[in-house]
């Protein structure tokens, strides 16, 4: 009633100033209201809503105020906020933006309002609105709930239909979890903007495949207004993808002493003529071993009238059966060494054929003592990385029953004493090096002191001597970094051997074999062929073959992902979301380690910090015949043809090697292979080559050994048809966008480093 009264006497003070206007007098203008959002008597008011007035002229600003423009609640409450002006419009804004649902507000503009000649209103102008009802506060999740197959790194949201208070979100750690099974919490942020919500594991990926995760939002998570989730809490299940079990080959024996110049030949005549009479016998195999089946049941070594007796021990520190007769070997007499099936790796997995090699002694024992031949630190070495591993490099082979942490030591400190850094001790039979790996990070700013004691002997006995140099013991001094790889493959790639992107991978010959897994992400049927993998065998056949015939015949001992469908109907998930999924992620995080290594430094002198990577020369550079340490180098075009090329680690177990190449990569000529040579601990998962066009050829006459990991921008093409020996590559060829052809090629995938 209010209201039209004040609007009646508007109306007269109109009529009265036009009646004076009319009779010749002064015209006096009078402020007034003409609109106000929202309307008089408006419902379902969103309690967003601007609350604002319209003048019919300008005012004066100081006058529109929190004194002049009020809003309260029911009872007379005053609802705080703030007041502004601008043109003909003040405006309040409730402190927090808000209003309370379904409440009846009342606003007026008082006569304290006015023009900036003084004039006020003739009475306060005031009208009334109320704010809609509560809606329930519902949610729309991602993983939807129940999902499978989620890859490690989709994003888990939670999109709410109203705008959420964020601080009930970010800020706590317990309204919006994500657990795995055992209740165990996923480590993880929480980021909010206006109504959604999302959930990050710490890292971006959820920690482990083929696992059902709980994601719960509860009540605590309130809207702006702190309505909670009108079902109470909210809770759905989602699984990850489920890689499928790992086929892994048979234990193998990859060295022996005395040496086997090839261990894959079955051994005629005596290949070491001139063995030492105090000599022991070892072969190391190529994973870890159950060292209960390495007895002298599993291990014989004959002559020509008989077996000799001896002891049969396993060393961890290479994965080593190590034989030591009792008495010294006859002299100028063949041996036959013998190791059986009954071996068998901690999988319970037994060789596949026995292995046996021969050997002739000479005429004397040996009395040569081994010594050092380098140390990793060097003695005196600054600023050394804290997660360094120390190496000792030997003049000849040590028996590695004797590198163990009670002969190879580590103190804090500059001496010899106190007590040893706990630590692994690992053994490489083909540089030797030893490695004492601590379990923990060193201390920054810290010496350190390392010593080989005269208990690690050589395998024929002798202790290890101390001419020196390098001193020993020795000490170094850390610095205050970590060592960075230059590239962490992801967990998906990095079991794969060969992989290609968008034209997929073809394989011509009947030795191709790639020791890992294998994939594709293009789609036509034909973009991959000649394979097959052993994930289901049925009457003797494999399920999962892709167009292979008589003579184009490929083995992939791991499993084979793509967008494809096989000719079988008995292989499960060739073509299906979860084959699809590895695939995506595979290529995802191999295009993400091809950035990350092209644009590689190499780690600066002395304070770690990255300098750009070593030019290996203008226009095309040709490695053959040549030696590289460790680093990151760079050339427009690299071809390895004149001979082998030598990666020499220098004892160094942190040593990479980064070839970064603007085009194309070319190894061996078309009559002549070309192999890489790894020398001073170098180690294949420590060998990159990211390549910015195509590896033209890999060895196209066949044969020839490849180390590291190509990963290529377009194609890569190993060898020719037709070929006599196949090509070995130990490590990864991955094409990112283009395809994998390999013709009789066989890949052996890296341990992960």
């Amino acid at each position: 009633m209010r209201k039209y009264r004040f609007g009646f006497m508007y109306f007269l003070a109109t009529l009265l100033v036009v009646l004076v206007a009319g009779c010749g007098q002064e015209t006096v203008s009078i402020p007034g209201v003409v609109s106000v959002t929202p309307a008089q008597g408006a419902t379902n008011v969103a309690i967003n809503a601007t609350i604002s007035a319209t003048f019919n002229m300008a005012m004066s600003a100081a006058s529109i105020n929190g004194t002049t423009f009020t809003v309260d609640a029911p009872g007379g409450v005053a609802v705080t906020g703030t007041v502004a002006y601008s043109g003909l419009v003040a405006t309040f804004t409730p402190t927090g933006g808000v209003l309370a649902y379904e409440t009846t507000y009342t606003a007026t503009i008082t006569t304290g309002a006015s023009t900036p000649g003084g004039a006020e209103l003739v009475s306060d102008y005031v009208w009334s609105f109320t704010t809609i009802a509560p809606t329930a506060l519902t949610v729309v999740v991602t993983p939807a709930p129940f999902a499978q197959n989620v890859i490690l790194t989709a994003p888990i949201t939670a999109t709410f239909s109203q705008a959420m208070n964020c601080t009930t979100l970010a800020s706590s750690a317990t309204t919006f979890t994500v657990t795995a099974p055992g209740d165990v919490a996923v480590v993880g942020t929480v980021t909010c903007s206006g109504a959604v919500a999302t959930f990050t594991p710490t890292g971006g990926a959820l920690p482990s495949y083929g696992t059902t995760y709980t994601a719960t939002i509860t009540t605590g998570a309130t809207d702006v207004i702190g309505f909670p989730l009108a079902a109470g809490n909210y809770v759905w299940t989602f699984t990850t993808l489920t890689l499928p079990p790992v086929i892994t080959l048979p234990p193998t024996v990859t060295s022996t002493i005395p040496v086997t110049p090839d261990p894959t030949a079955v051994p005629s005549v005596p290949e070491d003529t001139t063995v030492p009479l105090n000599q022991a016998v070892s072969a190391t195999f190529s994973e870890p071993m159950d060292s209960g089946t390495i007895i002298g049941a599993n291990f014989t070594l004959t002559w020509p009238s008989g077996t000799v007796s001896g002891q049969v021990a396993y060393a961890p520190s290479n994965n080593a059966l190590v034989f030591t007769p009792s008495a010294n070997l006859l002299p100028t007499t063949t041996y036959t060494a013998t190791i059986t099936t009954g071996v068998q790796d901690v999988a319970g997995q037994p060789m596949a054929s026995s292995y046996t090699w021969i050997f002739e002694t000479g005429t004397t024992t040996s009395s040569t003592q081994p010594e050092l031949v380098s140390t990793v630190p060097a003695s005196a070495a600054t600023d050394v990385p804290l997660n360094q591993a120390v190496s000792a490099t030997f003049t000849e082979a040590m028996n590695p029953l004797t590198l163990t942490t009670a002969t190879f030591l580590l103190y804090e400190g500059t001496t010899v004493s106190g007590t040893p850094l706990q630590a692994k001790i690992t053994y490489d039979p083909i540089n030797f090096i030893a490695t004492l790996t601590p379990t923990n990070p060193l201390i920054v700013s810290t010496h350190y002191t390392a010593i080989v004691t005269t208990g690690a002997t050589d395998l024929a006995g002798n202790p290890l001597g101390s001419t020196g140099p390098p001193p020993n013991p020795w000490t170094f001094e850390t610095g205050t970094t970590s060592f960075v790889p230059p590239v962490v493959l992801g967990p998906t790639i990095l079991p794969f051997g060969g992989f290609a992107g968008s034209a997929g991978m073809t394989n011509t010959g009947l030795t191709t074999v790639i020791n890992g897994d294998s994939g594709t992400t293009a789609t036509p049927y034909t973009s991959y062929t000649g394979f097959h993998d052993d994930s289901v065998i049925i009457g003797g056949v494999a399920e999962c073959t892709y167009t292979e015939t008589t003579a184009n015949v490929g083995l992939v001992t791991g499993t084979i992902y793509s967008p494809l469908v096989s000719t079988s109907t008995f292989c499960p998930l060739e073509g299906t979301a979860a084959d699809i999924a590895i695939a995506d992620e595979a290529l995802s995080e191999a295009s993400s380690a091809y950035l990350t290594l092209q644009s590689n430094t190499a780690p600066g002198p002395g304070t770690g910090t990255a300098v750009p990577g070593t030019s290996l020369g203008i226009g095309n550079v040709e490695l053959g015949g040549l030696t590289e340490t460790p680093g990151v180098y760079y050339a427009d075009s690299v071809t390895i043809e004149n001979g082998p090329l030598y990666l020499n680690a220098q004892g160094d177990p942190n040593a990479y090697f980064v070839f970064q190449i603007g085009s194309t990569l070319t190894v061996g000529l078309p009559a002549t292979p070309v192999s890489i040579i790894l020398e001073g601990g170098a180690q294949a998962n420590h060998i990159f080559w990211v390549v910015g066009s195509s590896v033209t050829h890999l060895n196209a006459s066949g044969g020839g050994t490849f180390e590291g990991t190509i990963i290529a921008y377009y194609s890569i093409a190993v060898s020719t048809a037709e070929n006599v020996n196949p090509v070995i590559v130990n490590g990864r060829l991955i094409s990112l966008n283009a395809s994998t052809t390999l013709v009789d090629t066989v890949i052996n995938v890296p341990p992960a480093p």
